[in-house]
Formats: structure tokens, sequence, C-alpha cells
């Protein structure tokens, strides 16, 4: 939302993006950072973060779908299995799962 209360041009936060990443040296001829990218690392560290942490991810991944602006978890599923580190965190916890106490 704007200061007045209304909705943000994509034009116009794409340009600030842009002006943004610029100007602190991120986005270079090569690196074309784009908002996107920042809901994805967000959702991804967050998931790291709560893997890490031992959270019920079944549990709190509807907030996170909530906060990401998905209709429901599906849509958030995907981040589980878009990025390495977060398949390594994922299997070892299955992995412990299945483990018997002895």
């Amino acid at each position: 939302m704007s200061t007045a209360g209304t909705a943000l041009r994509p034009g116009g936060v794409r340009s600030t993006f842009i002006d943004l990443t610029t100007g602190i040296g991120l986005r270079t001829a090569t690196v074309r950072p784009r908002v996107h990218d920042l809901r994805h690392t967000f959702a991804v560290r967050t998931l790291i973060d709560w893997h890490r942490s031992g959270v019920d991810i079944d549990g709190r991944l509807p907030v996170l779908s909530t906060y990401l602006g998905h209709v429901n978890p599906a849509g958030t599923y995907w981040y589980l299995s878009a990025v390495p580190e977060l398949m390594q965190l994922v299997a070892e916890r299955l992995v412990a799962g299945f483990e018997v106490p002895q």
C-alpha cells in the first residue's frame, strides 16, 4: 500500500527496486535481482531456520503461506524442493523420524 492507502503500481515498485539495488551495488551488468527473488529467499530462509530449530513445519506452513499471499499451503510446498540445502534438511528430518530409539 502506498502512503495514500492505494495499491502500488508494479512499474513503480520495479523502478524503485532497480534504483535501490543499483545504488547498493547489488545490480550489475550480469546480476539482475528481481523483487520476486526476495520472496523466494525469505521463504527458503524461513523454512531452513524452522527445520534447524525443529519447528513443526506442517503447523507453521499455513502462516507462511498466508504471509506470502498463497491461497493454501500447497502453493508454498514447492519451496521444499527448490533448494538443495533445504532438501538435505528435509531428508535428514525424514530419516530421523524413522529411526527406532535404542
